[in-house]
């Protein structure tokens, strides 16, 4: 028992890596059975694949390992929990060893009369005897920690040698140098193009020329053979999504089968809703790439016209502000309880790869999300995206209404009242008025009185209450949104959209292949290969960044646009200070904000014609609120503290006033210990944490002037301060100038959320 004891006092080791080795961990001696001495570490049994995957990577000797033998105790039953009770033993082995298929090698007993079959493509030659492995055990005790044992950790044969890898001499020259099998990055990359269409022969093709330009093979990827693509392409040519007739049944087959990929999953009952959460691991390591520190967005109603059950997906932005989706959600409805099921399953398995991931703030399109969900789950604010009904309203007046100036008139009325409602100079009367004054335009009316009127209430006070996303936000929404329509709804045979295991087959296979294929940058050597699913590129709100201001002539309410690909092509812009204006080219006829009504924007703003953004606007507005009720953050209550001890500083000088026994550390912790209760009184919003000023110096400037000039009233001989009282008063300048300096980085994250 005391090695049991001795074991479970080991710490849980979880490094911050995607994927980490033996040498990432601290390894810890144990007396084992035999009176032999194991090496032991715990970690998350959630993150064994990953040590695995580290492990297999080793520059000094890289491989793979296989399970070499498995056992696993059912998990309907139920057990005593005993200390050293096992829920599963997993012998996890060298792909080169154990065997050894080496002239003059042993072979284990139960093999000598095996026939080996024709070897297939990417395993090794033979097998080279190599001792190295590691066995890993989910106790009873505690079925979340895996305990690995790694006693020889060394890939040497039975002599000691080593027996593949660099330090092998006798590998050279042949595969035993590399790992046995191509990475998982390279099979991604050759499965992703074969779904989107490119064939066997190009694929090799690109991969021998890119192998000649680094003057031959290096690694084991470089060895990629044209037999393994080959059966890559067949099975994927052979595969189908209909496991079973029943949908439901064939939709379970599929989550049984691809257990790696699901994160949630709830089957169809009388009494729970269907509900299926999907993730793959590289959406996951974009997840944490990119989601953590920074901006989390939700698609919340995809496919809802089309498809059996609407998409839920959740997207974050790269560094060029694309959206790549690391997660959809699958379900007929979205109740409050469900969405805070999958959440916080997602949630757990982000933070079991990474738990310092953070999400800095989440984005929602749908005024009935559920805003407590989302704050107790992600411990973030939450911001709204107003992308999905400009774009309904857009493509619908466009649609509706085949005259320009009806177009025109139409979207600046609604633009306005959107301006009014966002500002709190309106409510949604507005939108009354609207359907009265155009009425010789009775589709869109008709269309808006029966889909919007119902529903406007929920629309406006979400615009109210919730702080608005950045026009960069919803240009890179919206190109998401195009790029699903393309790559997904492009089925001949729309009885497709009725089933769910087409639609989580396609989703983890084309729509994730494409996706993929956006983040590789080899992607231009396949470019006779790119159709209308392919699109990509930058976002609207990064083009009109790169549209020079010489090629925008504004006229009166309407402007000329000078074409980047065609100087004789002209695109003509109407009502060009708004983002409800109308364009000419094809991008705004599909019913999306193009990149010269951006640019548009922009030019209005900068030259001081156009009234701010709203985002701005409320920007600037929370800053407002934080001088009238700060938060109850440590930056706000140090400058707080030092603004209270200077005023305490100044009264006692200027009025020869007695100083108190008290030192400047116990008034601080008095002033804080006030700030804090009355702040613990008042309500505050999370919403409130992204208000960190562009002038947060002139801030601080500001709240001093209010409060020295009745100081300074008090007494005109304030000349004669002794020496002493003049250093204390620079300490507190000091601390002004420490909090200034904080505020001022905070501004520097905060610039982030800005529309400009």
């Amino acid at each position: 028992m005391a090695r049991w004891d001795q074991i479970f006092s080991l710490p849980v080791q979880n490094p911050t890596l995607p994927e980490f080795s033996s040498a990432d961990l601290v390894w810890s001696k144990v007396e084992g059975y035999r009176d032999n001495i194991d090496r032991l570490a715990l970690i998350p049994y959630t993150r064994v694949d990953d040590f695995v995957r580290g492990e297999s990577s080793n520059k000094d000797c890289p491989t793979s390992f296989h399970v070499e033998a498995r056992r696993r105790k059912a998990k309907e039953k139920t057990y005593k929990a005993k200390v050293d009770g096992i829920l599963e033993y997993i012998l996890y082995w060298c792909s080169f060893g154990p065997d050894d298929n080496r002239k003059g090698g042993s072979v284990r007993p139960c093999r000598s009369t095996y026939v080996p079959k024709k070897n297939n493509a990417g395993r090794p030659n033979s097998k080279r005897g190599c001792r190295c492995h590691f066995i890993v055990k989910r106790l009873i005790a505690e079925p979340t920690v895996a305990l690995i044992i790694y006693n020889h950790d060394k890939h040497v044969d039975e002599k000691g040698l080593p027996c593949h890898g660099p330090q092998d001499k006798k590998a050279a020259g042949t595969r035993a140098m590399f790992a046995p099998y191509i990475s998982e990055d390279l099979r991604l990359r050759v499965l992703s193009l074969l779904y989107v269409g490119v064939s066997v022969e190009t694929i090799m093709q690109r991969h021998n020329e890119s192998v000649e330009k680094q003057g031959g093979p290096s690694n084991r990827d470089d060895l990629l053979t044209h037999r393994y693509v080959r059966r890559l392409e067949r099975s994927i040519r052979r595969s189908t999504y209909e496991l079973d007739e029943d949908d439901d049944v064939s939709v379970s087959m599929w989550v049984e089968s691809h257990q790696s990929h699901v994160f949630f999953y709830q089957g169809f009952s009388e009494t729970e809703p269907f509900s299926l959460g999907i993730q793959t691991e590289w959406q996951l390591q974009q997840m944490i790439r990119f989601g953590n520190c920074r901006l989390l967005a939700s698609d919340s109603r995809f496919g809802t016209n089309k498809l059996k059950y609407p998409i839920h997906s959740l997207v974050v932005f790269d560094s060029e502000n694309k959206a790549i989706p690391v997660a959809w959600i699958i379900a007929p409805r979205v109740s409050s309880g469900d969405a805070y099921r999958w959440m916080r399953a997602l949630c757990n398995r982000v933070h079991a790869k990474d738990p310092l991931w953070k999400v800095a703030g989440f984005i929602v399109d749908d005024p009935f999300a559920d805003i407590t969900t989302i704050r107790d789950v992600f411990q973030c604010p939450v911001l709204f995206s107003f992308w999905r009904i400009r774009h309904a309203w857009h493509k619908n007046i466009i649609k509706k209404c085949p005259d320009t100036e009806t177009r025109v008139e139409i979207s600046r009325h609604l633009g306005q009242a959107v301006d009014k409602i966002c500002r709190k100079q309106g409510t949604a009367t507005l939108f009354e008025g609207l359907m009265e004054h155009f009425v010789n335009s009775p589709e869109f009316i008709e269309y808006f009185r029966a889909v919007w009127s119902p529903r406007i209430g929920a629309w406006t006070s979400a615009l109210q209450t919730l702080p608005l996303a950045s026009q960069e936000i919803c240009a890179a929404m919206e190109l998401y949104h195009y790029q699903m329509k393309c790559r997904l709804l492009n089925e001949g045979d729309s009885e497709a959209y009725q089933r769910t295991d087409w639609l989580v087959d396609k989703l983890g296979t084309k729509v994730h292949s494409y996706f993929w294929l956006d983040e590789y940058t080899g992607k231009d050597d396949f470019a006779r290969y790119w159709r209308e699913e392919w699109v990509s590129g930058l976002t609207s709100f990064r083009k009109a960044l790169s549209i020079p201001d010489s090629d925008v002539v504004i006229s009166g309410m309407s402007a000329k646009v000078t074409d980047k690909c065609d100087a004789n092509e002209v695109h003509v812009v109407w009502s060009p200070s708004s983002h409800f204006g109308v364009c000419s080219c094809s991008w705004a006829q599909k019913g999306y904000i193009c990149q010269h009504m951006i640019k548009l924007a922009l030019v209005c703003r900068g030259n001081r014609t156009a009234k701010e953004s709203v985002s701005l606007l409320q920007y600037y507005q929370a800053l407002v609120d934080l001088l009238h009720l700060p938060p109850g953050d440590s930056l706000f209550r140090d400058y707080a503290a030092s603004l209270a001890v200077s005023v305490e500083k100044q009264i006692n000088a200027l009025g020869n006033l007695p100083k108190s026994d008290a030192s400047e550390g116990t008034v601080q912790k008095q002033v804080a210990g006030e700030l804090d209760g009355e702040l613990s009184k008042m309500p505050m919003s999370r919403d409130r944490g992204r208000a960190c000023s562009e002038n947060a110096e002139d801030v601080i400037s500001g709240s001093e002037m209010e409060m020295d000039p009745s100081l300074c009233s008090t007494k005109a001989g304030a000349e004669d301060v002794t020496s002493t009282v003049q250093n204390e008063t620079d300490m507190a300048t000091e601390n002004h100038e420490r909090c200034a300096k904080r505020l001022k980085f905070c501004s520097t994250r905060a610039r982030e959320y800005v529309d400009e």
